[in-house]
């Protein structure tokens, strides 16, 4: 494979040729990340020629229900999955409410959830208010040394048959590490349980193909995705037709209408086809070839391979300073470029420190409170996070390092 063009990658991102924030690395994509070109062209479009109610008669209607349909279309074809299996929503967060809901009347009596707390509260908090209803809700917990989610302990509250759901991180948006995801599933599915992946810190280091990871629901957003505000999730067809419906009575025949209850945002999901617009000229660019999930999985290992590259310099550094904890692994292999650091500082002081030399970061707790609490760090201080993608340079990581010396 060959190597990322990095500055074929940054002209496809118009943040980077944006006046005010020249000389600042933008190390906070954990949060958000920049916008792509043909997002904000799709956007920008649909404002100006299309916005109007979709799906109807004429040329402007018609074309935005198009646009809004090519979204679905092509992040599902990338992502190994039917077209109506993928739905739009307006935040990971919200998605994650409805299903608990759809779950809460589908779950039979005395069933028990698993939820970890590796987790962000997207994928936590929803799911543990289930109790509330009398459903039982266990606890995998992390190593609270390393904050890694050993597999072999899922198998404890697996062995009854009570669990009907299974919520975990693809990757933990403070930890780091990668999960297996593959083998927690299918460990999942053999115990007659469902599966909820978070991907939302995964998904900014290339889209998946859940097919192949066995998940019957993924979860991530499309502002950390290069995209605008939204949330995208995937529902396998049997799991999808087997929850009540949560949207309007007529829609319940349609799939990607039944986890919606509210109107969909028509410009934001238009432009979110923008996204695989981008991921396909990547793949056009660097000779990426075969079907739309083979380029998608060929752009994954293009951008991974990047980031580790940039990722194990920084996390050296890290480790050899006595007066910083790294949260996470130490190798870049199995791990994703969102670095959290403890100190005996409070992180956001530390952040402010680091934005007049040109570094762009944040310090909290970034809704991992449960996370950092069972690894002994008081969530008040929080920790300082870094965090890149594929379009940040070598150049920005040196800076990074050089401006770390001068506050940690």
């Amino acid at each position: 494979m060959s190597e990322l063009d990095i500055t074929w990658v940054r002209a496809q991102f118009p943040a980077f040729s944006e006046p005010t924030l020249q000389g600042q690395a933008f190390f906070e994509n954990a949060g958000g990340s920049y916008a792509c070109k043909p997002v904000i062209d799709r956007l920008t479009r649909y404002y100006h020629q299309r916005k109007v109610q979709p799906y109807g008669p004429y040329d402007a209607s018609r074309l935005a229900g198009d646009e809004m349909d090519e979204a679905r279309t092509g992040l599902a074809a990338m992502m190994g999955v039917e077209t109506d299996e993928l739905s739009f929503g307006p935040s990971t967060t919200q998605n994650t409410y409805v299903l608990a809901q759809a779950f809460r009347r589908y779950l039979p009596e005395g069933a028990a959830i698993v939820v970890t707390n590796q987790d962000h509260e997207a994928n936590s908090g929803p799911w543990r208010r289930l109790a509330e209803d009398g459903f039982e809700v266990r606890e995998w917990q992390i190593d609270p040394d390393t904050g890694h989610l050993d597999p072999a302990a899922l198998d404890t509250f697996l062995g009854d048959g009570k669990v009907k759901l299974v919520c975990f991180p693809h990757c933990s948006n403070v930890v780091g590490e990668v999960n297996d995801v593959t083998a927690i599933c299918a460990k999942a599915r053999a115990a007659g349980a469902f599966t909820c992946v978070d991907g939302v810190s995964y998904a900014p280091h290339g889209f998946v193909n859940v097919d192949a990871l066995g998940a019957d629901i993924y979860l991530f957003s499309a502002y950390k995705t290069y995209g605008p505000h939204q949330g995208i999730m995937v529902i396998r067809r049997a799991l999808g037709a087997a929850l009540p419906n949560q949207g309007h009575f007529f829609n319940g025949d349609v799939l990607y209408k039944r986890f919606t209850p509210a109107g969909p945002d028509h410009a934001q999901i238009a432009a979110s086809a923008g996204m695989a617009d981008y991921f396909d000229a990547m793949a056009a660019h660097h000779g990426i070839t075969g079907d739309v999930s083979a380029r998608a999985a060929g752009v994954h290992d293009l951008m991974r391979t990047h980031e580790g590259r940039l990722l194990q310099p920084l996390l050296d550094y890290l480790t050899s300073k006595n007066s910083v904890r790294l949260l996470g692994p130490t190798r870049a292999e199995g791990r994703a470029p969102t670095v959290a650091i403890a100190t005996q500082s409070p992180a956001a002081g530390l952040a402010e420190r680091l934005a007049p030399l040109g570094i762009l970061a944040g310090g909290g707790d970034f809704y991992a409170v449960r996370a950092l609490t069972a690894l002994g760090i008081d969530p008040a201080l929080g920790v300082l996070r870094v965090s890149f993608t594929h379009y940040t340079s070598e150049s920005e990581v040196a800076k990074l390092m050089d401006a770390l010396d001068h506050v940690l």
